[in-house]
């Protein structure tokens, strides 16, 4: 062998060391709708391109999730009772509900939003028996092997597909009312004498009594949480043939994606599979288009405001829009 050669040999060899060796797999996805599933879906795209096979569950009447805009991921259509008009008649309501009832008391808030959720829990819970109890399905399902499920913490089943499907599971989530479901499954530590319970619009710094009405959110939210899941329970039994509550089964999650960046959270302990991925859904700046970047550029020393709202945006009152927009006339920036 010449020296060449040799040498050629010796630099494949070093270059393989620089590899490292992996496999794809499959991955099952139980999504929920609006602004959930556009961030979810930035981590599928990511899984596709790096190789992975994706399969989406989706119901018959899914409203943003659309098999035709997504050529590189797989869906798996389950029918329900529900039509489309059906499901987006619930989140209208469910959005203008818990947006106009921020104008009454605390307590009479946290009332309504109670009964939003317990209305959204039943939905899903329907949603979900329709898949579990769907032989045909679930056998389609356990055939396909898949590697790995991962789920939206917000809307419950994912984790029951899991123990079915005997795989392991990734929640995606941004929060639950008071913390609960983070706090009794996934263990996250939430002291009350210094951590704000979300939702209830108190701050870093509290007061004496403040911190006691943080602690009254905290016991009220516990309490609404047993209530909710434990209609689940039965269910959950009935499914796997044994005695077991939802917070179990969601405790097995291996890890825990938050929605939200680390540094903007109230300071708290944590844990190792909880991790923080705000902004995975940013992408690199792109040129404006002319029309506004001229807007832009005509904006003078006092620049502009960007103003975004999430995909609800069509539900927004006239009254609120116009409110809206009368604060930001009053702003000398464009």
């Amino acid at each position: 062998m010449s020296v060449i050669h040799v040498s050629v040999l010796l630099l494949l060899l070093q270059l393989s060391c620089c590899f490292r060796t992996g496999s794809c797999g499959k991955v099952l996805v139980w999504p929920v709708e609006y602004s959930h599933w556009m961030n979810l879906n930035v981590i599928l795209d990511e899984l596709v391109r790096r190789g992975h096979e994706v399969i989406v569950l989706r119901n018959s009447a899914s409203i943003f999730i659309d098999p035709s805009k997504q050529a590189n991921i797989k869906f798996e259509t389950f029918p329900i009772a529900a039509t489309k008009d059906d499901l987006e008649d619930f989140f209208v309501h469910f959005v203008s509900t818990w947006t106009n009832a921020r104008q009454n008391s605390q307590w009479k808030y946290f009332s309504l939003l109670q009964k939003l959720f317990s209305e959204y829990s039943d939905s899903c819970e329907n949603f979900c028996k329709e898949v579990v109890f769907n032989k045909t399905l679930m056998t389609k399902l356990q055939e396909s092997r898949f590697d790995i499920l991962l789920s939206d913490a917000v809307g419950p089943c994912g984790e029951l597909l899991a123990e079915l499907l005997k795989i392991p599971f990734v929640y995606s989530l941004r929060f639950t009312p008071g913390y609960t479901m983070e706090k009794y499954s996934g263990g996250l530590s939430v002291p009350p004498s210094y951590v704000p319970i979300i939702l209830s619009d108190l701050s870093g710094k509290m007061t004496f009594m403040e911190r006691v009405n943080n602690m009254l959110c905290m016991l009220y939210f516990d309490f609404w949480f047993q209530m909710i899941t434990k209609k689940r329970w039965d269910f959950y039994s009935e499914v796997l043939g044994r005695p077991v509550t939802f917070s179990e089964l969601v405790g097995k999650a291996d890890m825990w994606l938050i929605r939200s960046y680390w540094d903007l959270e109230f300071p708290r302990p944590t844990l190792p599979n909880i991790q923080f991925v705000g902004g995975l859904h940013c992408k690199p700046a792109k040129p404006l288009p002319k029309e506004m970047e001229e807007f832009v550029q005509s904006s003078g020393e006092e620049g502009v405001v960007v103003f975004s709202l999430g995909s609800m945006v069509s539900n927004m009152t006239e009254e609120r829009a116009n409110l809206i927009a009368s604060a930001f006339a009053q702003l000398p920036q464009k």
